[in-house]
């Protein structure tokens, strides 16, 4: 039997995003403050480098970086464009109306960048500072002693499909920590282990909502698309039922990132997110941009979307939870790199005094949600707190006249200062239905699930236990056939999950985006790590 190798640390961060990286860097920046040279912090990232699970559009607002690296200008950073001009259009099948661009999608002073790069970028900085960013080192389970978190279990490697113990097997390692800085991700696999067991105390006031944005990047013809464009529409092809909207955003050397972000909150069981992806491609506006094209990457990523009164609780006895973890997205700007970078450095800051101090209760980590609280990341999330739950609760015109009138008056509406709802996102799911006919792909602008998962570059390791857990593969057949039709089946962007008379997984697919673990109508979908370096390659996205 292989024992467990134990790693002692004062501070574990676990992901090496925006916001984990962000957290390690302050941390450092404190020990030096403070004249501290022993204190020993590391930060685990489950992907084969950091950054290569890492997506978004991203148009980025510097603000969090300006704190953070204030020089970090000088120190050569992937900005692919400054943002030049904008425009906003509402479509339908055939046409696009320019309309005046929302007061809060505003980008003057915000640059277009993949990512990727900038995570890449930004743990090349913590690793210049001695900073230790271990990538394949994927987390599964929280430790515990006495209700309080004490590090982190990492994922045992070397285990085949059947749960046999392959010549290579290594048992993961324990990683304790006095801190375990938890930036796992939407929906994060420790994270949501965490909530789970005490949703009283520690989830938000609100149910957590979630969208799910799929991307590509591509390689358009000379001038068509100038780098530092940026466009957002609403509308086509999406209905009125649908919340969401897509982004086409100018970068260097002739390539766009093209994307959809749609709520998860709808009701049809066939809705198919991917092929809808594919029919936006299909409008004229697109056509022109994308013809005579090259698809290069693809990939599909969760969104935390509820807005600040979705936010759990952010500390614990031995915890903190930062970034998308924490739900730090302002969909209203359909922005969340400086939030998570900003939510990162507090809890980092938390973190340091609490080692410091030799108190790592949760009386003294409660510090970092009394200074999110006070920060300008929370004044950014209280204008915008009611922004989802609009069209949440009332059809699309009602919805947009209430988000207006919340622009105007910093937040509130006419006659509430704050919109409750309780209901998750699987819980919106409708009764099964006929699913609309099967789409024809042109391979060209075009694209099945099975070629854009190539476009994403995913890679497991085959012979591997599942790390897409159904809790009872009975259900699926007995019940969710009948009831929902197999939703997983259509909302899966990835061509994971397979249905004839049996469901059949298909996890080597999986690109990480977490929909499953949202969207499923019985909430028995579990997303948990596989093995280390496996999922996605994000490169430039």
């Amino acid at each position: 039997m292989s024992e467990r190798d134990v790693l002692e640390l004062d501070i574990v961060v676990i992901g090496a995003g925006p916001a984990g990286i962000a957290a390690a860097l302050r941390i450092q920046q404190l020990a030096e403050e403070h004249g501290v040279t022993d204190l020993e912090i590391a930060v685990l990232e489950k992907g084969s480098a950091p950054g290569v699970h890492s997506l978004s559009g991203a148009v980025v607002d510097p603000r969090g970086l300006d704190e953070l690296l204030p020089n970090w200008r000088e120190l050569n950073p992937p900005i692919e464009a400054n943002v030049e001009s904008e425009r906003f259009y509402a479509l339908t099948e055939r046409s696009h109306y320019r309309l005046p661009v929302p007061p809060t999608m505003h980008n003057k002073g915000n640059f277009v960048a993949s990512l990727n790069r900038l995570t890449e970028w930004l743990a090349g900085v913590a690793e210049s500072k001695g900073i230790e960013v271990y990538p394949e080192f994927p987390a599964r389970h929280l430790l515990w002693n006495e209700g309080r978190v004490e590090g982190v279990r990492l994922v045992d490697s070397g285990v085949s499909k059947s749960g046999e113990h392959k010549g290579s097997y290594a048992a993961g390692a324990d990683v304790r920590a006095k801190v375990t800085v938890l930036t796992d991700g939407v929906r994060g696999n420790l994270t949501k282990d965490l909530l789970h067991r005490d949703p009283t105390a520690l989830r938000g006031r609100n149910s957590a909502d979630y969208e799910t944005g799929i991307k590509e990047l591509w390689k358009v013809k000379p001038g068509s698309f100038p780098a530092g464009k940026v466009i957002h529409t609403a509308g086509w092809p999406l209905p009125s039922s649908v919340y969401g909207g897509s982004w086409i955003y100018g970068m260097s050397d002739d390539r766009i990132s093209l994307g959809l972000v749609m709520g998860l909150d709808y009701e049809d069981p066939t809705w198919d997110l991917h092929r809808e992806f594919q029919r936006f491609k299909t409008h004229p506006l697109l056509r022109k941009i994308l013809d005579g094209g090259e698809v290069l990457r693809y990939g599909a990523k969760a969104i935390p979307g509820g807005g600040l009164y979705a936010m759990p609780r952010l500390y614990g006895d031995g915890w903190v939870i930062a970034g998308d973890a924490a739900g730090t997205v302002n969909m209203a700007r359909l922005k969340g790199i400086h939030l998570a970078m900003k939510s990162g450095m507090l809890a980092g800051e938390a973190a340091f005094h609490a080692v410091a101090a030799g108190d790592t209760s949760a009386t003294k980590l409660q510090s970092y949600q009394e200074a999110f609280d006070s920060s300008w990341a929370h004044a950014e999330l209280y204008k915008t707190r009611n922004f989802r739950t609009a069209f949440k609760k009332w059809s699309l015109p009602r919805a947009a006249m209430a988000v207006g009138i919340q622009t105007a008056l910093g937040g509130r509406g006419l006659f509430y200062t704050r919109l409750d709802h309780h209901e998750s996102v699987h819980e919106a799911t409708g009764p099964a239905r006929a699913p609309a006919a099967p789409p024809v792909f042109d391979n060209t602008v075009t694209f099945d699930k099975l070629t854009d998962v190539y476009h994403s570059g995913t890679n497991h390791e085959e012979d591997q236990p599942s790390h897409l857990v159904v809790a009872d593969l009975n259900i699926c057949i007995d019940r969710c056939t009948k009831e929902y039709g197999n939703p997983c089946q259509h909302f899966c962007p990835a061509n994971v999950y397979e249905f004839e008379t049996e469901l059949k997984i298909n996890a080597s697919n999986c690109v990480h985006c977490k929909t499953c673990d949202i969207k499923d109508p019985y909430g028995i979908i579990d997303w948990v790590t596989p093995e280390g370096g496996g999922g996605p390659n994000y490169n430039d996205m």
